[in-house]
């Protein structure tokens, strides 16, 4: 595995770890900031295996854009398109007043993700 791979895999790791925390806790749970994480270990996941696979992807938070990008290589990743869609919201909109996810909406973000992060991670070889 190329080095920057193995970084960005460090990042969304710990990313995960965050999420999963996050929505572990019996008190203060903070739905917001575990869908933040869920999104952002999906995008990290993502960048990694196009850095892998030798391929360049824009600066973006669009977990659809990126998905795109990583079909040539991945291309049965195609049938999470719609669950990307929803997650990309995460990485702004819900950072800022106007929106506030449930815990529902974080459990199912996590979800996805953990889901994700298992395609990505069977992609570049690594364990579950």
């Amino acid at each position: 595995m190329k080095p920057a791979t193995r970084e960005w895999v460090r990042k969304a790791e710990n990313d995960f770890k965050a999420a999963s925390q996050l929505l572990r806790r019996r008190k203060d749970i903070v739905p917001d900031a575990a869908c933040f994480f869920a999104q952002q270990c999906v995008e990290k996941y993502f960048k990694a295996r196009l850095i892998e696979a030798g391929l360049s992807f824009p600066r973006t938070h669009d977990l659809l854009q990126l998905l795109n990008a990583c079909l040539p290589v991945e291309p049965l990743w195609s049938a999470f398109s719609k669950v990307v869609d929803g997650l990309t919201d995460y990485a702004v909109d819900y950072r800022y007043p106007g929106h506030s996810a449930t815990l529902r909406e974080a459990r199912t973000a996590l979800e996805h993700c953990r889901s994700l992060r298992a395609e990505a991670r069977r992609a570049l070889g690594l364990k579950k």
